[in-house]
């Protein structure tokens, strides 16, 4: 009897414990949620003073001081400072996206990406620059921009020293050293080191162009290109130049633009040592080496190296001038043809040259002249072996025996092999004496 009242004391006492100890994480858990209403955030790092809701965070948090990362991905290695983004991870192995939107099907690796996606259906952008109204659909994103206000660039390549406002544009451009490529097209086998640029390049095969211009319907396979294309109706030039004033449409260009002060060039031809402040300057003066042309005209088959050359030729066969002098209106096919034209009004001769004086309006006319001085002619009729000082001369005399003829009178029908050549006729017509 007494031992059935002993064990029917401790059973009472035990659930009573039980039961105290369920109201406490419950009470425990209310508190903790109330908190994402509320605002409030107890805990606050030593190190930086950020503050969270949770313990749990913070510790996470304090990792990044530390450099602390115990959870490590079993099958590359790499590690992270919480289970949760580990587990995030290993999902880019398994191929696993178990977060799907309702609306379009695109599928997240991880609940969060999803919930910032859903917001491009939504138009919903919470997070609003203090600075410059510039509004966002998440936060991260808005602390990114910020920092083009104040130009902190805390994330560092400790191989170059080169800086960057976030840590994914700093681990992309690592792979400029390692090599490493790791997004590969299927259906002609290019790779590339961002997953964006590899997005880019895949719409080039389907031609799936879904972002349009509201103003002029111009279609583009990526929304940044979109949003900068629609700078050039609105005007904006956000990236100014802190030593001449000048301004630009994208950060890139400024970027370049920069290395005319520093006289920087980072990328050097492995074949001759020319080197370039970009790039994309690099890579396209390399073709002139190896010959490649990659962009071909569909009307008349002339092929070029770079693909706003041949943006530029179509316009011979349009007609299309979309660049116009404000001051004569003479219109030409390219902003930079423009720009030379209109130092004819204001004698500006930026271009020198350092052994006899003469001054140029554009650099390629300098170029040009001191080749008279080295006696330099690197453009050469593969048929007869004839050397030209600029390539323009070379394509001239090529036209001498194909009997290609494409610049044509509209009054009469003679045709030409270049348009300077045109011109002259074309006086004829018009009685203009110009000398």
């Amino acid at each position: 009897m007494l031992e059935t009242y002993s064990n029917l004391s401790y059973i009472g006492k035990y659930e009573e414990n039980a039961n105290i100890e369920e109201d406490f994480r419950n009470s425990s858990r209310n508190m903790r949620h109330k908190r994402t209403h509320t605002g409030e955030k107890p805990y606050a790092c030593k190190q930086c003073g950020k503050a969270y809701s949770f313990s749990s965070t913070l510790h996470i948090h304090e990792r990044t001081h530390t450099g602390e990362k115990p959870y490590a991905c079993k099958q590359c290695g790499k590690a992270y400072s919480s289970s949760s983004t580990l587990h995030t991870h290993e999902r880019t192995h398994t191929g696993e996206k178990p977060y799907a939107c309702k609306q379009c099907g695109k599928a997240y690796t991880c609940s969060s990406t999803l919930y910032i996606h859903k917001r491009t259906h939504t138009g919903e952008k919470p997070y609003a620059c203090k600075q410059c109204g510039k509004a966002y659909s998440c936060s991260s994103t808005l602390h990114t921009h910020e920092r083009t206000h104040t130009g902190e660039k805390p994330y560092a390549c400790k191989q170059c020293g080169k800086a960057y406002t976030c840590s994914s544009t700093l681990y992309i451009h690592k792979r400029t050293h390692t090599g490493e490529k790791p997004y590969a097209c299927k259906q002609c086998g290019k790779a590339f080191s961002s997953s964006s640029n590899f997005q880019r390049h895949r719409r080039t095969h389907t031609v799936e162009k879904p972002y349009a211009c509201k103003q002029c319907g111009k279609t583009f396979t990526h929304s940044g290109n979109l949003q900068i294309h629609e700078r050039t109706h609105t005007g904006e030039k956000p990236y100014g130049c802190k030593q001449c004033g000048k301004a630009f449409i994208r950060p890139i260009h400024l970027q370049i633009h920069g290395r005319i002060h520093t006289g920087e060039k980072l990328y050097v031809c492995k074949q001759c040592g020319k080197a370039f402040t970009h790039s994309g300057n690099l890579q396209m003066h390399e073709r002139s080496h190896t010959g490649e042309k990659p962009y071909v005209c569909k009307q008349c088959g002339r092929a070029f190296s770079y693909s706003a050359n041949l943006q530029i030729h179509e316009r011979t066969h349009t007609g299309e001038k979309p660049y116009a002098c404000q001051q004569c209106g003479k219109a030409y096919t390219c902003s930079s043809t423009l720009r030379i034209h209109e130092r004819t009004h204001t004698g500006e001769k930026p271009y020198g040259c350092k052994q006899c004086g003469k001054a140029f309006t554009c650099s390629s006319y300098l170029q040009r002249h001191t080749r008279i001085h080295t006696g330099k002619k690197p453009y050469v009729c593969n048929q007869c072996g004839k050397a030209f000082t600029s390539s323009s001369h070379l394509l001239i005399h090529e036209r001498t025996q194909t009997g290609e003829k494409p610049y044509a009178c509209k009054q009469c029908g003679k045709t030409f092999t270049n348009s300077s050549n045109l011109q002259v006729h074309e006086r004829t017509h018009t009685g203009e004496k110009p000398f």
